[in-house]
């Protein structure tokens, strides 16, 4: 049976498969350690390998992610739109996964607005994912740039 500390590198190594996996996603070494995810010129998030993840918003939507406790602020950033959740155990992937997913979609939302963008990022269907997270009313009105 794998430790703590295993089975929690164990699934931070999970994520960082799948997320390198999702359409227009580049990962690579983060300034600060880990592994940092982008799509486009945006990070989206980036984790360490003890757990911490990072994951960047735009503020208003992290407030309502706050507000319904999904996330916390981020561990120093605390007036920014980053959060900052914590991987403990292999339970926790499929949170870790829906808030990166999140930030993912917000950030290709806001590509898409672009002239380059909406064509680069025309194969993701931002509404239809955003849907299948099945995210609260107040989650997609503050996914909204405003």
């Amino acid at each position: 049976m794998a430790s703590d500390r295993e089975a929690v590198a164990q699934t931070v190594q999970r994520l960082i498969d799948e997320v390198s996996e999702w359409p227009h996603v580049t990962v690579g070494d983060h300034r600060f350690g880990g592994t940092e995810f982008r799509v486009g010129p945006r990070e989206i998030g980036h984790v360490h390998g003890w757990g911490m993840l990072d994951i960047a918003y735009l503020r208003k939507l992290r407030d309502v992610l706050i507000d319904e406790d999904h996330t916390g602020p981020h561990h120093l950033l605390t007036e920014s739109g980053w959060t900052t959740e914590y991987i403990e155990s292999p339970a926790d992937y499929d949170h870790a996964q829906w808030l990166l997913r999140l930030s993912y979609l917000y950030h290709v939302n806001v590509l898409k607005g672009t002239p380059a963008g909406a064509e680069e990022f025309a194969d993701v269907d931002v509404e239809d994912e955003l849907a299948a997270l099945d995210t609260s009313e107040a989650v997609r009105a503050a996914f909204e740039r405003r």
